[in-house]
């Protein structure tokens, strides 16, 4: 990395490293090497337990009067891959990433890789400048997201919710079915609808089985009239009256 990508990429990220070094590697990806420990995967893992620390602190003293399982479910939402490969599309990463020549192709790159470079940057900001960079770093990046997760009231998990609603108004447990898969195997999209009884709702694409199944979920729930949308974007439920 020279120092015009370096700086290209501090730009990007919003930070500016005294250690450029952390900065690479956080970016390299292990299909460059054969040697792991020269890729991000160290950093990654180190990444993830900084975030979920940082997290876990913002909503224990913004909302002082969540009990354990909700503070869980807003942290589940606020670190999960979904949303850091989300944050990290937004901070430009995945164009940054130092990909080995079979992950390179001009096709969308697997959320998880964004995901990971998200957490590995995490990680080399925390190894540059301690717990305090770390926390200036990220807090603004996820703050959004922990608000809207804890006045949701789904925390973006709409499988849970359909799976409550279904089994107590129709006392059935949604099935989720695989109609159609496509694109390479690191880089595969799945169309997932959802079944309740007789009853399907329309189909949805997703970059993972997991993604396809939330969207598919979201789609029935609004098909149920559960679902409020907000100017913004975000997403609010509200069960229909009888």
């Amino acid at each position: 990395m020279d120092s015009d990508q370096r700086s290209h990429a501090e730009f990007l990220i919003g930070y500016r490293f005294k250690d450029g070094g952390l900065l690479e590697r956080a970016l390299t990806h292990t299909s460059t090497t054969d040697n792991g420990l020269a890729s991000n995967e160290r950093l990654e893992f180190l990444g993830d337990a900084v975030l979920g620390m940082i997290v876990c602190d913002l909503i224990f003293q913004k909302y002082p009067n969540l009990r354990e399982g909700e503070m869980t479910k807003i942290k589940s939402a606020v670190v999960s891959r979904d949303t850091c490969a989300h944050i990290a599309r937004d901070l430009g990463l995945e164009e940054l990433l130092i990909l080995g020549k079979g992950m390179q192709t001009n096709g969308a790159l697997p959320p998880s890789l964004g995901a990971c470079a998200f957490e590995s940057v995490i990680g080399a900001v925390y190894l540059d400048a301690g717990w305090t960079g770390a926390v200036e770093f990220v807090r603004p990046l996820v703050e959004p997201v922990i608000l809207r997760a804890a006045v949701s009231g789904h925390q973006e998990n709409f499988k849970s919710v359909l799976q409550q609603y279904a089994q107590q108004h129709f006392a059935r447990t949604p099935n989720y079915r695989i109609l159609d898969e496509q694109g390479p195997d690191h880089a595969k999209c799945f169309k997932v609808r959802v079944e309740i009884g007789g009853r399907c709702f329309e189909p949805c694409w997703g970059q993972t089985k997991k993604r396809a199944e939330q969207l598919a979920a979201l789609a029935a729930l609004r098909d149920l009239g559960m679902v409020r949308e907000k100017e913004d974007g975000a997403i609010t439920l509200e069960v229909p009256e009888e």
